[in-house]
């Protein structure tokens, strides 16, 4: 190097602080904070000089900085979904910041962009949400049951499966796993699946792997109204998969768990900004797990990443995308269908099926595939209304080998295996249109939706029945083996189809503030089902095409006798499932139709130290399809269901670093009109008729012991059914489930332990899924 241009050199390096002074000297800043109603910070808000095309995102502080602005007067807008927008006039000066700070000047309401309200005392009273109503409502003002489970107590708990982070969803019962992995709950006496993903169609008839969940929202009875058949398939609600977001900052996490049975889990949590703005940010979430079973055979092998993006794009435009991909090869849980045709009453617990037998070897196995899209683009139309654009596209695939045990006598079994592939495919397209404006004096919060979901079914698989086993004496030979699985598949039964059906509808949801105490909920929904049939590869001739159109309505009211502090609500809501065939005279079935009657209490009291709801419900199904008393071969649509019930839910932080959630679920269900054999029976899988969540937890808040906490809980659930009839009943036995957990704060490092089920309690789903004995996890995490 010349010693010309080591001098250039080094004059550019001592030069260079004296530019860097005098850009500070020649230009301005602008700083500030922005703030919740009760003084919280919010994430995510647009901060932005327009007439610059200059702008930014607050990050986990509320805080804002925007740099090297020319001196001048300007207009500062800050914006965020649900909320007018504000506009300030800024005077810029050269080398000094100008601080402006921002409270929200009425509800604390919740962006689209995930805007976390940091800094509860009751870290486990997370209500607000987007998502429920469709619209920007606090929980005292909606008049729906509904219940959150943090990421803060699915962290506390070292819950790893949905299965385990729905144990704290009153009512929700011991999780069902289906044989591909995929997962369902008991609510309010009917099956329940975690169909919604950020509020729209995002099903996976696989393992659905929570690295990536912020909470999970349980939103209790038939709500068909705002979220149509295809997402809210149970009369009882659905359970919605709130995903992370990324934020305005680099930070993430690596964590690794380990216990009994040779789990073994490693979880990533990578965020960043992608541009200088920050209006470009980047998140990735990803996990890979192994775990053999408690019993003598059994596995799972999972990989699940889920990238998230989002884009301010201008003020007013904002972009969010979202992906899920897993993939997973396992073997099935055991399914256990006992044989009933000894017409007796009895207890699985006294059948002699052994509780640590699989019956079957780790080389009949099932792989996975899943992958969910989800784009969202929000556009600020005016001051008062927003535009929300949402496509969902959820793929999942089945390959290999699905079981069940059915019962030949009361002493044997014989193997029921699937073999082939299936592949589901969802697209859920939705175009909402949600504005806060007033009518003469009221305060109106309106939703009008379009929405249009294509659902596609494709099915190449063989069925056959294994050798006869005998399951109380199964000598050394019980094992039911992939070659004898194999050797009786050129004569099993073939289903080789394929079928799908698109889905119309047009929906409106609008809250009514009479005075800012009484508010009314109208809402309505229009659907067009059409079912495309079912195209029978083989043969190459398609049967069973229909379509049918249903009318939603739900109706609410809300009431705050102590204003944000207690109200009383009621609503009368409706969903629907569409029917196929025809009774023996010709008549086309109509759709079956759940209504809901349910009232009660919420509370948000003592400075949010005591969250709760105390509600009563009342669910009728008509037009439930029964078999036909004079002609076995048809069915008649006169059945009725009868679900009522209490539920109870709170969340309470009673002193510093102590916080408490318990929920009670009492069920009374039962057919009021159907076959004699049933008739006035409570339906079997629906549960126990009572069932109580627990969990509490202290952490030392200051002193030699800060940082480290205890979390004690449980769950318990009262007598149920797998079959109930007047000639057979299988009861599936009372539980009582205890787990502990220890956990210690360590700046960056988190380490904790837990064990779930301290009493090795028996327990079984109402598939008669034996349930973990005492489990032991350790782990421990870097945040970065």
């Amino acid at each position: 190097m010349s010693i010309m241009l080591k001098r250039m050199i080094w004059g550019i390096w001592l030069l260079l602080p004296l530019w860097v002074a005098a850009q500070h000297e020649t230009t301005g800043s602008l700083t500030g904070k922005i703030t919740s109603l009760d003084h919280q910070p919010l994430e995510l808000v647009s901060v932005s000089l327009p007439v610059l095309q200059k702008g930014t995102l607050t990050n986990n502080a509320g805080e804002y900085q925007i740099t090297g602005i020319t001196p001048g007067t300007y207009t500062l807008r800050i914006q965020m979904l649900g909320a007018t927008e504000k506009d300030f006039t800024v005077v810029i000066t050269a080398g000094q910041p100008t601080v402006v700070d921002y409270q929200l000047s009425k509800e604390n309401i919740q962006a689209l962009q995930e805007v976390r309200v940091v800094g509860n005392v009751n870290k486990f009273s997370h209500k607000e949400s987007i998502y429920i109503s469709r619209l920007p409502l606090k929980n005292l003002e909606n008049p729906q049951v509904y219940n959150i489970v943090p990421k803060a107590l699915i962290e506390e708990q070292m819950a790893l499966d949905l299965g385990s982070i729905s144990r704290n969803v009153p009512g929700a019962g011991i999780p069902m796993l289906a044989n591909q992995g995929r997962v369902t709950f008991r609510s309010r006496g009917f099956e329940t699946e975690p169909n919604a993903r950020n509020g729209v169609a995002g099903a996976a008839f696989s393992t659905i792997d929570p690295a990536n969940l912020e909470r999970v929202e349980a939103i209790k009875g038939p709500s068909a109204t705002l979220f149509g058949t295809n997402v809210s398939s149970s009369y009882g609600g659905l359970y919605n998969r709130v995903t992370k977001k990324p934020y305005n900052g680099f930070g993430g996490e690596v964590a690794y768990y380990g216990g009994n049975w040779n789990f073994n889990r490693l979880t990533v949590d990578v965020n960043t900004p992608v541009n200088t703005d920050k209006t470009m940010l980047f998140r990735l979430n990803g996990a890979t797990t192994f775990e053999q079973s408690f019993q003598d055979m059994g596995f799972t092998r999972s990989l699940s990443l889920a990238p998230s993006f989002s884009y301010q794009i201008t003020d007013k435009l904002s972009l969010l995308l979202d992906v899920e991909f897993g993939q997973a090869k396992g073997t099935s849980v055991v399914r256990f269908n006992p044989y009933t045709g000894s017409n007796k009453t009895q207890s699985v617990a006294d059948m002699g099926f052994p509780y640590n037998r699989m019956f079957l070897g780790n080389d009949i196995a099932y792989q996975t595939q899943m992958m969910n899209i989800f784009a969202q683009l929000n556009y600020k139309i005016s001051s008062n209304w927003t535009s929300q654009t949402i496509l969902s596209r959820a793929r999942s695939s089945i390959d290999g080998y699905i079981t069940a045990l059915n019962g030949r006598s009361d002493s044997t079994l014989r193997a029921q295996v699937m073999v082939g592939y299936t592949a589901f495919i969802a697209t859920d397209i939705q175009q909402n249109f949600i504005g806060d404006f007033k009518l003469g004096a009221f305060r109106n919060r309106l939703v009008v939706g379009l929405d249009y979901y294509n659902n596609s079914n494709s099915f190449d698989r063989v069925s056959v029945n294994g050798p006869t086993v005998n399951f109380i004496n199964p000598g050394n030979s019980y094992k039911i083996t992939r070659a004898d699985i194999d050797a009786l598949v050129p004569n099993g039964t073939p289903r080789r189809e394929n079928n799908g059906d698109n889905t119309y509808a047009v929906y409106a949801s609008n809250v009514i503030n009479f005075t800012d105490r009484l508010m009314a909920m109208l809402s309505l929904r229009l659907d067009r089902y059409e079912n495309q049939g079912v195209y029978n590869i083989t043969t190459g001739v398609t049967n069973g095409a229909y379509g049918q159109t249903s009318l939603s309505p739900k109706l609410g009211l809300v009431y705050q006798v102590v204003k944000d502090r207690v109200s009383l609500f009621g609503n009368y809501m409706n969903g629907f499932l569409n029917k196929s065939g025809s009774d023996a005279q010709g008549n086309s079935f109509k759709p079956e139709q759940g209504n809901q009657l349910e009232y009660g209490v919420k509370a948000d009291v003592l400075d949010h130290k005591l969250v709760g709801t105390v509600s009563y419900y009342d669910i009728r199904v008509k037009n439930v399809l029964r078999t036909d008393p004079n002609d076995v071969n048809y069915s008649i649509q006169d059945g009725t269901q009868q679900s009522k019930g209490v539920e109870v839910e709170f969340t309470a932080a009673p002193v510093t670093g102590l916080n408490i959630v318990a929920g009670y679920a009492y069920n009374d269900s039962k057919y009021t009109k159907a076959d004699k054999s049933v008739e006035g029976l409570r339906p079997a899988l629906s549960g126990p008729d009572k069932m109580l969540n627990f969990w509490a937890s202290y952490r030392f808040p200051k002193g030699t012991l800060k940082g480290l906490g205890i979390g004690f809980g449980g769950n318990a659930g009262s007598a149920s059914f797998q079959t109930n009839t007047r000639t057979a009943r299988v009861i599936i036995p009372s539980y009582t489930i205890l787990n502990a957990a220890l956990f210690y704060d360590y700046g960056k490092i988190r380490v904790g332990a837990k064990v779930d089920n301290l009493t090795s309690e028996k327990a079984w789903s109402v598939r008669l899924t034996p349930q973990n004995p005492a489990r032991f996890t350790g782990s421990v995490s870097l945040k970065f």
